[in-house]
């Protein structure tokens, strides 16, 4: 893949899409070469290649990072989890992954309220949906979770007084993954390890036809 072509809106689609389910690179191969980029097109390049290979180490390190900065702050915590998962559900595969888990336990309880909680079924016409695909999380429409948990989370960060606190450890964060993500010289496997992904998802879509 030629990354100086895939455009920011292109890389989030991306990002929404694919499988975060994947265990994060090896601490070896995460801090294993630093270069400066020789071009401002290198750069863009190596900045877009990073961000979708190592998307799960960055996403685990501004975790980490917001949690060294809640020690002391119980409630602050229980909002910046909420934060993370309002966010993480608009990821395709996650919301999919979440509402099959919260299913599964539902149904171990209660067969009968699970069953009222599954997605509804999209008309197909002609071997193909007649529209896209709309996500749902036991049944409800994605953006209703992620309006409860923002609602939710804003409500605890207003309690806690960490707004603050987060600001600045998110800052923090997002620092450390950009530094990261420009130095960091993509290796051989993170190329084909981009092409596997691409083939993975062709196929998917012709398998759907």
């Amino acid at each position: 893949m030629d990354w100086g072509n895939v455009t920011a809106e292109d890389l989030i689609d991306a990002l929404r899409e694919v499988d975060w389910s994947s265990p994060p690179r090896p601490l070896s191969e995460f801090f294993s070469k630093f270069t400066v980029p020789r071009s401002s097109s290198k750069w863009n390049s190596r900045l877009k290649c990073n961000f979708y290979y190592y998307r799960t180490n960055y996403f685990l390190l501004i975790i980490f990072v917001l949690g060294l900065a809640f020690l002391r702050r119980p409630l602050a915590i229980v909002a910046a989890l909420l934060t993370a998962l309002s966010i993480a559900i608009l990821n395709d595969s996650f919301a999919g992954t979440f509402s099959e888990k919260v299913l599964r336990t539902v149904r171990q309880f209660s067969p009968h309220l699970a069953a009222k909680m599954r997605p509804p079924l999209t008309p197909v016409i002609r071997g193909r949906p007649s529209a896209k695909r709309a996500i749902f999380i036991c049944g409800r429409p994605r953006w209703v979770f992620v309006f409860i948990f923002s609602s939710v989370s804003f409500f605890l960060w207003f309690v806690s007084c960490g707004l603050l606190t987060v600001l600045w450890a998110l800052a923090f964060g997002l620092l450390a993954t950009l530094l990261h993500a420009s130095f960091r010289t993509p290796n051989l496997k993170a190329r084909l390890n981009t092409f596997r992904e691409e083939f993975r998802a062709v196929w998917r879509n012709y398998s759907e036809l």
